[in-house]
């Protein structure tokens, strides 16, 4: 749920889930119109609205991802070169036999 404030003269808060918001227009007033068709006149701005739903989406994700472990170390990771070696060859083996 995000908070919002009613245009009036309290600017009263309430909720509301913004998977509800269909569009949302600033006409010089912030009006959302939900997928009842119904139209709410808000005082925040349309970027107000906006961000808020961003973060409420990713407090959804950061809540339904596990979060990786931080590496304690902060030193530089190094390359350890590998070994040349020769596999076998499987192809004598069977020409053996």
């Amino acid at each position: 749920m995000i908070r919002l404030h009613r245009l009036s003269a309290r600017a009263e808060v309430f909720y509301l889930n913004p998977d509800l918001i269909v569009s949302i227009d600033s006409t010089p007033d912030t009006v959302l119109t939900l997928t009842t068709q119904q139209k709410v006149l808000i005082s925040d701005t349309p970027e107000v609205v906006v961000a808020a739903i961003q973060s409420w989406r990713a407090s959804i994700l950061a809540a339904g991802i596990p979060s990786t472990p931080r590496r304690r170390s902060e030193a530089a990771l190094t390359l350890v070169s590998a070994t040349v070696g020769t596999y076998p060859n499987h192809d004598h083996e069977e020409s053996d036999r």
